[in-house]
């Protein structure tokens, strides 16, 4: 059963419609569904269980980084892969393991490996020299040793989009295979470093299967030939990326996914992690946003609502498709047509949805856009000086805003003026 669902003519989130929310809370808000993160964190799960596989699951917090979605997946059994050390301190302040957290990226600065390794964190993922180079100088002035994953760039096409492609030889993640012996020699030579696992994550939001098994397939090679030469292995990172359905997508059935991961690992003796982030959370959130107006054009019907490309601007980066669904449940007979759903926001790019058919929504009615849990607020900004969509959570018929709309006070006092001007 799905988390959103009409029932009696509302569309409901779990137990609650989900315009009663929207009432009291105002528009637009995001809104996440417990039951549905924890679903999708179970179905993961079983299916690497189901396969054989034993492995850490360690939520990849870009995808959304609220304190109560790290918890709700922590609580689940989630560990973390962060990207910086603002997702560092969110996990550990979530109550993550520090030996369940992945510290990924390409960029990390010194000062940002001294948390992580004052933390205790199971993992570096590291992508060059310089950077692994700068982690051994920290690691030896802290008197610790770093451990060590080396992420691969397996040149292996994603088949996404070419924004969130991460695999090919072309992109600037990982150290390419023929490299890696090289890197190795570099690595043994340099101080408080342990070499402990090999790395993969060839992009997001893949809907077939075979990529993955290409590059597990190459990864698996790889790490055999290292721990033959004397390499101390002892894991391997699969990294993320498993689809979701927007829109006619059909991602890689779990237990296809799983089998990718089985198949490999029939002959070696690793750990495993699994880096997932917009499969757990992306389908158990929406945007709830209201019609302000109704624009007839000469050959377009437009709908003018509340929220923004600010609020959610993966339509306007990527072309992105989310279904746009009315809080009302429509009649049977209702007549459709065709409309552009835009924000506010002077720039033709704040456009959600073009010539999608709708009921015949009206000024003053609500709608949510759905699969908006990932890459949602996480990527919202205050552009034109618009407030935050503040972030519900809904667990069964309770709701908690879960990150507040700042007010506009708060929001033009980030500004500090300089003597010479105040």
């Amino acid at each position: 059963m799905s988390a959103f669902e009409y029932r009696d003519g509302k569309l409901h989130v779990e137990n609650l419609p989900l315009e009663d929310i929207a009432r009291e809370v105002g528009t637009p808000f995001f809104c996440y569904s417990t039951q549905s993160m924890v679903n999708a964190y179970n179905s993961f799960a079983t299916a690497l269980t189901d396969a054989g596989v034993k492995g850490t699951i360690c939520y990849a917090l870009k995808a959304n980084s609220n304190q109560s979605v790290i918890q709700t997946l922590a609580k689940a059994g989630a560990g973390a892969d962060v990207v910086s050390e603002g997702e560092l301190r969110r996990a550990l302040a979530a109550g993550v393991d520090p030996k369940k957290i992945v510290f990924a990226g390409v960029g990390k600065k010194p000062s940002e490996m001294a948390v992580g390794l004052k933390a205790g964190i199971l993992q570096f993922n590291v992508e060059s020299l310089p950077e692994l180079e700068a982690l051994s100088s920290v690691a030896k002035q802290l008197g610790v040793t770093a451990p060590v994953a080396f992420r691969i760039n397996p040149d292996v096409d994603a088949k996404t989009h070419a924004k969130i492609s991460t695999g090919k030889a072309e992109n600037k993640f990982g150290i390419d295979i023929p490299s890696v012996r090289r890197f190795v020699e570099q690595a043994e030579a340099l101080p408080n470093i342990a070499i402990e696992s090999l790395a993969v994550h060839i992009g997001s939001q893949l809907t077939e299967a075979s990529p993955f098994k290409d590059a597990f397939q190459r990864l698996a090679t790889l790490y055999k030939e290292l721990k033959s030469a004397g390499l101390p292995l002892k894991r391997i990172d699969f990294g993320g990326g498993l689809g979701i359905q927007y829109n006619d997508e059909t991602p890689p059935d779990l237990s296809e996914y799983a089998k990718a991961v089985s198949d490999v690992l029939e002959d070696l003796d690793a750990e495993c992690i699994f880096e997932p982030g917009r499969f757990l959370v992306g389908n158990a959130g929406v945007l709830v946003t209201e019609t302000i107006y109704v624009k007839e054009g000469t050959n377009r019907r437009f709908l003018i609502v509340d929220a923004a490309m600010n609020d959610l601007i993966r339509p306007s980066l990527y072309d992105a498709w989310h279904d746009i669904t009315p809080l009302k449940q429509p009649a049977a007979e209702a007549e459709i047509t065709p409309c552009d759903i835009v924000g506010p926001i002077c720039e033709s790019g704040d456009t959600f949805a073009k010539q999608r058919p709708l009921p015949n929504i009206q000024a003053g009615e609500f709608v949510a856009m759905e699969s908006a849990g990932a890459y949602g607020a996480v990527m919202a900004s205050s552009y034109n000086t618009r407030l935050n969509a503040p972030e519900i959570l809904v667990k069964g018929d309770q709701y908690a805003v879960v990150r507040k709309r700042i007010d506009y006070d708060t929001l033009i006092n980030q500004d500090v003026l300089p003597d010479w001007l105040s």
